[in-house]
């Protein structure tokens, strides 16, 4: 049967009605009524073609929410009707190091939702199984949906380099990442400060749990930080005074990013090796990984800021995200 959606069919192109044929369903892969799917910034570089691999038409999204319709033949442990999740990634080799270790993410062959696959701003999407991720029960559809792209991208590191309740931890950047990061860093106990260029988010930070906030815009409080913080989360796509940042770590501290600057990192070597200081990249999050950030978010309440459109309103939704004006992701509804 036909899949409705909506498609980009040039760079830069407005979302149109589309209907593709996705032939017959794999045995390991699962078809998904969405009911809900969040909008990433991502979306957007792909709609613009900005990292020029976008294959069109496209159809877009991949922060999807929704109930099994169908199951491969080869398929056990999911059922039609169960409620998941499909973020970025949806399918893997299942055989290299990387899959048997549970870091599918990793794989060579990987295989992802909007990349020469059509997404999730569409009535059904599909997924390997593996990557279709059961949600609890305690978290709402509509509060999943950012989690699956956002949430487990700043979640991630957090386990990757160790993060515990005794760590100094700052984010840099509070919007639709950082205000999720500052939240799951508040709720593992950690004494967290929120840093953007002026001190205007100071209050809803605070909000989110930072105890502290820096602002870096014409004042010398980033420089005041010095030797503070054990990990540095930075969220933001630009470019930033990277040897103050490095400064700011203690020793053995990490500088994690997951915003892509505008131009190469460069900062002073000998920062880095005397402390030992480590500047590291972070990614979303393996199946197991994302599953134990879904549980996590529904004990401790992590709940995203979202703005709630029709996915009939779906350019109406792209036109507010292009802004950079949402507070702090946007959501569509099916």
């Amino acid at each position: 049967m036909p899949i409705q959606a909506y498609a980009a069919k040039a760079p830069k192109g407005r979302l149109e009605p589309f209907s593709y044929d996705p032939g017959a369903l794999g045995p390991l892969e699962v078809e998904v009524k969405v009911t809900h799917c969040g909008i990433c910034h991502s979306d957007q570089a792909m709609i613009d073609n900005d990292w020029r691999f976008t294959a069109y038409p496209l159809v877009p999204g991949h922060e999807v929410v929704g109930a099994i319709a169908a199951i491969g033949a080869g398929v056990r442990g999911l059922a039609v009707g169960q409620r998941v999740g499909i973020g970025w990634q949806c399918g893997s080799c299942g055989e290299c190091e990387f899959c048997r270790a549970g870091h599918e993410t990793f794989c060579d062959k990987e295989r992802d939702t909007i990349v020469h696959h059509h997404g999730g701003f569409s009535e059904r999407v599909r997924s390997d199984a593996n990557f279709a991720i059961p949600l609890p029960d305690a978290l709402d559809s509509a509060q999943a949906a950012p989690l699956l792209c956002a949430g487990t991208t700043v979640y991630t590191p957090m386990l990757h380099h160790g993060v515990t309740a005794n760590t100094r931890a700052a984010v840099v950047g509070i919007g639709g990442l950082g205000h999720l990061a500052v939240q799951f860093l508040a709720k593992m106990g950690c004494e967290v400060t929120a840093i953007s260029s002026t001190h205007d988010k100071d209050e809803e930070a605070r909000g989110f749990g930072a105890a502290h906030f820096i602002a870096t815009r014409g004042t010398d409080e980033l420089k005041k930080a010095a030797g503070r913080f054990d990990f540095i989360l930075n969220t933001v796509p630009a470019d930033l005074p990277w040897d103050d940042y490095i400064a700011a770590l203690r020793p053995f501290g990490k500088f994690v990013t997951v915003g892509v600057p505008d131009s190469d990192i460069k900062f002073g070597v000998f920062p880095v090796i005397g402390k030992e200081r480590s500047l590291c990249g972070g990614r979303t999050g393996s199946p197991a990984e994302m599953a134990t950030m879904f549980n996590f978010a529904a004990r401790h309440g992590v709940q995203a800021k979202i703005e709630k459109f029709k996915m009939a309103d779906i350019n109406a939704a792209m036109d507010r995200v292009r802004t950079g004006k949402m507070r702090y992701r946007v959501v569509l509804e099916a």
